[in-house]
């Protein structure tokens, strides 16, 4: 890891985002090796207390063009870290965080990282994920015992499964990392962390060339980021080009960029709301469910028409919760074996964390029949969903149902208790991120102040299919008119350290 003298002060470098420093760069402010310089020693200064680095890329410290970023590139130089899972880089390990992955080295560049190398990004690292992406908490244990810690509070998890990533985006060390998102592994940990996480729609994005978009339905791929206009900016890097023949799914390109797009007013529109129970055993916390109402407030005082709506307006929920439960235990396993030739050596199922075990054990048991049904209700619920959509632009609700976890707390996989008790209360928690997931259509998590901890809540907007540009807009305007809530320092952070 390098030691050289930090390029920008500790605190500049810790407020500039993505697009700010991809500025400093064009105009030699900063070179794009002393960026990724800075970048890998923050991250190891910050190593001991945030737990979310598993390697750092040396050689690209030396040479930022040496994985093929372009100098041409809107964001040439700009530095973030990989996620342990989804696309990845030729050369590179990608282990998604467990024992079935352990010392896999990526033969190929995925699409999505030669889209990001054309726009100049340069991938310093890698960061930390929850086991095969499974939960809401990132410890792992496949090589030793990590727990990735939220820098807000270190007793508290950054959530998962992209938990690395979002600690590294909220401590300022890199002010961007990539994420995916099949259940929420994007919008929750930046509810947690207080950055801007948006999960797209789905086939917005390249998939990785090993990615089935059947069998994997609900997962794309994203950013953290402190600011809008950095999410915006990464989502026209990332969406640039899709390689023909990779993907069913005809995909609309917006009419201006991304970027463009942010700034331009959305009009007056119709936003629903709603802090329901979603057909899950539990409320929503009542913390949670006030601060949404308080920005449902703040949209109305933008101009927006501002209603709760009930939840069965927005789907079947009796329908739904069965069968997704059906396919996540069913499908998600199947994937893993799918890696080892259709079925998982007994040494390396032994290798698991308790829980992930656990997951594996059940989904044996999972009627195969059943799996595929839940066609027929995901049809159902975009069904219902578009129905919505007809009536309302928008549908606001909270980012997650209950109070930010401990780390290595109620949903780490390193937990050995009742499976069905843990699935529930997982899904119980992100009952509002896992619809969007499983219907395909975009969804922004945004910062939402604090709550009596200290630490950052988040509010969800779900948008129609391919209406990422009017969640960018409604951010933005939430950015301009709350600029408290975004692009804050916790208190593990770059701008504590020394000079």
């Amino acid at each position: 890891m390098s030691k050289h003298h930090p390029a920008l002060s500790w605190t500049e470098w810790g407020r500039t985002d993505a697009v700010g420093l991809a500025q400093l760069i064009r105009e030699r402010q900063i070179t794009a090796e002393e960026a990724a310089s800075q970048a890998t020693l923050a991250a190891a200064l910050l190593e001991p207390q945030l737990g979310a680095v598993l390697e750092i890329f040396d050689d690209i410290v030396k040479n930022p063009a040496a994985d093929g970023a372009s100098q041409d590139g809107a964001l040439w130089g700009v530095p973030l870290f990989v996620k342990d899972l989804g696309s990845s880089i030729a050369g590179r390990l990608r282990e998604s965080g467990s024992a079935l992955g352990k010392g896999r080295l990526c033969d190929r560049t995925d699409p999505l990282f030669n889209n990001l190398h054309r726009a100049g990004l340069v991938a310093v690292g890698r960061a930390t994920t929850a086991e095969m992406g499974m939960t809401y908490d990132t410890t792992t244990s496949y090589r030793g015992l990590k727990v990735t810690r939220n820098p807000w509070n270190p007793e508290y998890t950054p959530g998962g499964s992209s938990g690395g990533s979002a600690a590294l985006v909220a401590a300022g060390a890199v002010p961007l990392a990539h994420s995916t998102d099949g259940a929420g592994s994007t919008r929750i940990p930046a509810a947690f962390t207080g950055l801007v996480g948006l999960k797209v729609s789905r086939g917005r994005l390249p998939p990785p060339w090993s990615f089935s978009e059947y069998g994997n339905e609900t997962m794309t791929e994203g950013v953290f980021s402190r600011t809008v206009r950095d999410t915006a900016a990464f989502l026209d890097a990332a969406a640039a080009a899709r390689p023909l023949g990779k993907s069913f799914i005809p995909v609309p390109a917006p009419a201006l960029s991304f970027g463009a797009e942010a700034l331009r007013a959305p009009g007056r529109l119709r936003i629903g709301f709603s802090t329901g129970a979603w057909g899950r055993t539990t409320p929503c916390a009542p913390h949670v469910a006030e601060r949404t109402r308080e920005v449902a407030k703040h949209l109305q005082a933008l101009g927006h028409h501002v209603e709760e709506v009930g939840d069965g307006q927005i789907s079947d929920w009796n329908r739904f919760w069965p069968s997704f439960r059906t396919f996540w235990l069913g499908m998600r396993p199947a994937m893993w074996a799918l890696e080892h030739g259709g079925k998982l050596p007994e040494e390396l199922v032994e290798q698991l964390t308790p829980m992930a075990r656990k997951f594996w054990a059940v989904s044996q048991k999972i009627d195969k029949a059943a799996v595929l049904q839940h066609q027929s209700s995901n049809n159902l619920h975009m069904v219902a969903l578009g129905a919505f959509f007809e009536e309302y632009d928008l549908l606001l609700v909270p980012a997650f149902a209950a109070s930010t976890p401990k780390a290595n707390g109620p949903f780490s996989l390193m937990n050995d208790r009742d499976f069905d008790t843990y699935a529930n209360e997982l899904l119980d928690a992100g009952r509002y991120a896992i619809p969007a997931s499983d219907a395909g259509i975009p969804s922004i998590s945004l910062p939402a102040g604090k709550d009596e901890l200290g630490l950052p809540l988040g509010i969800q907007l779900y948008g129609r299919w391919f209406e990422e540009h009017r969640l960018l807009q409604v951010a933005t305007q939430l950015e301009q008119l709350l600029p408290q809530w975004f692009n804050t320092a916790p208190p593990v952070h770059v701008s504590h350290l020394p000079r």
